[in-house]
């Protein structure tokens, strides 16, 4: 089986395993003051120090939490309510659904920030919109943008953006998530103020993640309980899903540079699907993170794709995992700009630390098959 599915899940990496079977064989609470209990908050900083050293941060600044989605939550919430719904969230339209629908049952106002043709936040119109703001009016502006999209691997304007923002007075949320381990990550350099971050999209576990914020930002929370995680995300913390996310963190910037050759693996098999199928490559103007592909061809609707890839040993998505059974026009696809046929018929292709240069290859024979046999029973 060739997986090509790493912006869903990427494999467990075998330095993740390791932590958390040690972790697991110390079988204590963090919060305890006996021996045990010690070791296990050693295990729990250190992998606090690796998490934060994999985005250049201290680890004070790091909070603990389920993973992306809960971190995300985290960070919208814990804004809204800590200006007490004085402001307005600033969403772009290619969100994870994790920030789209949280910022949606928020309470606050909600604003969309527009993308180019090229899956880009617009700068200029989110410029222009905050050259007016009206902060009697509004509140804060608090904008809500992905580092990278999960569906088209397009890098954001993330700092420029954010610098616009805080011109105006306002604050950044940054869902991280599908940047750690495959771009190089500095949140002094991103100028936000959140950054949302996930163990299993970098060869952590699942149920892992993170939420960095900068010393001072507003943020109030939203799970109370025994005070873990400086108050902010009360609960036991998962010791063994955290440690191997800290070991994952660790493993994958140290693999940065072998990560960053697999564009060239990526850009030769995206030329071979235009030139031999006719694809449509979205994003492919902008920059994308090194292992993504999102390509379509009108017509050749994606769960057929899906299901003729997989029955040949390939797995790739249609769009975002958290929608898996339920193949849908994407959102982020419309939000760019594309048609219905042709928003129906992507796929995603995502690779990783475990593919070889042949697997792109093996891809690319796959699916023009597929589209060959496709022709040849329209015609038939």
């Amino acid at each position: 089986m060739i997986y090509a599915d790493y912006n869903a899940t990427a494999p467990l990496r075998p330095e993740a395993r390791e932590a958390m079977i040690a972790a697991l064989d110390i079988g204590a609470n963090p919060s305890s003051v006996h021996g045990p209990g010690r070791k296990a908050r050693k295990m729990l900083e250190t992998a606090r120090r690796q998490v934060a050293s994999a985005i250049s941060a201290v680890p004070q600044d790091l909070i603990f939490t389920s993973g992306g989605t809960e971190a995300i939550a985290l960070a919208l919430n814990g804004v809204v309510r800590q200006l007490e719904k004085k402001c307005t969230l600033l969403v772009s339209a290619i969100e994870h659904e994790a920030a789209a629908k949280n910022a949606g049952f928020s309470g606050a106002a909600v604003q969309t920030v527009y993308v180019t043709s090229t899956g880009q936040a617009d700068l200029d119109e989110l410029s222009n919109r905050l050259a007016s703001w009206d902060t009697d009016k509004n509140g804060t502006p608090v904008l809500v943008l992905m580092l990278a999209n999960n569906e088209t691997g397009v890098i954001q304007p993330v700092a420029e953006a954010a610098s616009i923002v805080r011109a105006a007075g306002g604050l950044t949320i940054c869902d991280g998530v599908q940047g750690l381990g495959k771009i190089p990550l500095n949140v002094s350099l991103l100028g936000v103020d959140y950054l949302a971050l996930s163990a299993h999209k970098a060869g952590g576990p699942q149920g892992a993640g993170a939420l960095w914020l900068r010393s001072g930002a507003p943020l109030k929370a939203s799970l109370l309980g025994g005070g873990q995680e400086r108050s902010l995300r009360s609960g036991t913390e998962n010791l063994a899903g955290l440690t191997g996310f800290g070991a994952a963190a660790e493993a994958s910037i140290a693999d940065l540079s072998k990560f960053e050759k697999l564009a060239k693996h990526r850009d030769a098999m995206e030329v071979r699907l235009k030139a031999e199928g006719g694809v449509t490559v979205f994003g492919e103007g902008a920059p994308r993170l090194p292992n993504t592909s999102n390509f379509a061809y009108g017509g050749f609707r994606a769960e057929t794709q899906v299901m003729a890839m997989d029955l040949a040993g390939i797995a790739v998505s249609s769009g975002s995992a958290c929608s898996s059974g339920k193949v849908k026009r994407s959102l982020v696809l419309s939000a760019m700009g594309a048609d219905d046929a042709l928003a129906e018929s992507a796929i995603r292709t995502s690779f990783g630390w475990r593919s070889e240069p042949e697997d792109f290859d093996r891809t690319a024979d796959v699916w023009l098959k597929a589209l060959h046999q496709r022709k040849t029973k329209e015609t038939a």
